[in-house]
């Protein structure tokens, strides 16, 4: 991480000289400028910069799509306003001479971009802090690795592509030493960009992997989860692979993205352990039942694409029941650790999750419990998939169709945020509704 004072320092050396200036748009991905370092210094830092606010309004191709409120033909695709949080500034150790810092986005006549990922989770975040509490994230991120570059696998339809392991290395020394020179030096670079690493390891799809990071504050591992993601992928092709955090590649185990989250006071004092049954608080049992009664009707923000679905399999590690439970990979919401490391892991999330709107659910669903007391029904034990209790949602429209009529999102994120991202989820539906795809010809081009 970089003090203003330390960019100016390298970038009068010469050791820096491009600044990338970036936002998080709707799909969790990075967009924004690179900037001459000393036009940054002399002009970013002091008056921000701006650009187009389709940004908030496109599908995940780029391509400029009806219904959102805030950009459109009929208003003149505007800009808005990239705001520099310089507490995010940091170098980016994998592009030589360059430094990164992330944006609040705002209007050009005064205001934030309530819609914006980063301004949905400081909302939350403000919420929190009104009721004299804070939230502390770890996002867990899974990928595939292919031998094949990033042209190639688009050249090929992203078909048959080669694994850089070919069979199961889930915690594998072995397996994960065969890709260890990749793995390395996202680790490094990683570090060098300001994250603590903690481990890599082997998953269970051929060619799959996670590197995991060390819990922070909420906003902080949102940022962190943002730049990992575009980071991976940028390295990866630097050493001639690619790297995919779709939820479900194929039909095997798709990538999660598990979030653990726990709660503390302003003073960084735990809050949900206690004397209640399971070395619970009370405000631990509002908090997690709150995670329950809202799972379904903010599933949308856990699985924002057509293909997040794809992952809710029974009996493949992937949740489909709601329900809690002790250390159970079963569950939708697993509960971890004990005394001050107590937290709630939700498996919902694939690797394709946007994490502010996550992790913004995460806290309006606590909060929704804590506010209203909710009790907290009894962990389940044993098989969740055979336990009968409610699902979640097991297509995008069925989780658009809750996330629309759900009183918790718009008094949580309010009438505008609920619209955009509905608006969103419809116009992916709309596209998949119209693709003819691969399996549709193998089935009936010649046998129906």
């Amino acid at each position: 991480m970089l003090t203003l004072e330390a960019l100016r320092e390298l970038v009068e050396q010469g050791t820096v000289d491009t600044v990338l200036v970036a936002m998080t748009d709707m799909q969790g991905r990075l967009q924004g400028k690179r900037c001459a370092a000393r036009y940054f210094l002399d002009e970013v830092v002091g008056h921000a910069t701006e650009a187009c606010n389709y940004l908030l309004a496109v599908d995940v191709e780029m391509n400029t799509v009806d219904g959102f409120a805030i950009s459109s033909w009929e208003r003149g695709y505007g800009d808005c306003v990239l705001r520099p949080d310089l507490a995010t500034l940091r170098l980016v150790p994998w592009h030589e001479g360059t430094a990164l810092v992330l944006c609040d986005v705002e209007w050009v006549g005064g205001g934030e971009v309530t819609v914006s990922p980063r301004q949905v989770l400081r909302r939350q975040l403000d919420r929190l802090a009104e009721r004299g509490l804070t939230a502390f994230v770890g996002t867990e991120l899974e990928f595939i690795v292919f031998d094949d570059t990033y042209e190639q696998a688009w050249q090929r339809g992203y078909r048959d592509l080669t694994p850089a392991n070919q069979y199961n290395v889930d915690y594998s020394m072995l397996g994960t030493g065969r890709i260890e020179p990749l793995l390395r030096r996202i680790r490094n670079d990683m570090a060098g960009a300001g994250l603590y690493v903690e481990s890599a390891k082997g998953e269970c799809n051929p060619g799959q992997h996670e590197i995991a990071f060390r819990y922070t504050d909420a906003l902080s591992t949102c940022d962190n989860h943002s730049l990992y993601k575009t980071g991976a992928k940028e390295i990866a092709a630097q050493e001639g692979k690619s790297l995919t955090f779709m939820a479900k590649y194929n039909e095997r185990e798709g990538n999660s993205c598990h979030i653990h989250i726990s709660l503390r006071t302003a003073e960084g004092d735990a809050v949900l352990a206690g004397d209640r049954p399971g070395g619970f608080s009370r405000l631990m049992e509002h908090f997690l039942a709150g995670q329950l009664a809202c799972l379904r009707e903010l599933t949308c923000f856990f699985a924002p694409n057509i293909n997040s679905y794809k992952r809710y399999v029974r009996g493949s590690f992937a949740p489909t029941a709601v329900a809690w439970g002790h250390d159970n990979r079963t569950c939708a919401l697993r509960v971890v650790g004990h005394g001050e490391s107590l937290r709630v892991e939700n498996r919902v999330p694939g690797g394709d999750v946007n994490p502010y709107l996550a992790v913004a659910a995460l806290v309006a669903a606590g909060l929704h419990g804590i506010d209203n007391e909710l009790p907290l029904e009894p962990e389940h034990t044993g098989n969740a998939y055979e336990s009968g209790k409610p699902t979640v949602p097991s297509t995008l429209r069925d989780a658009a169709a809750l996330l629309a009529e759900s009183k918790v999102a718009r008094t949580a994120f309010g009438d505008d945020v609920v619209e955009h991202y509905l608006n969103a989820a419809r116009i992916e539906q709309a596209a998949y509704d119209a693709a003819v795809t691969d399996w549709e010809r193998l089935r009936g081009f010649e046998r129906l």
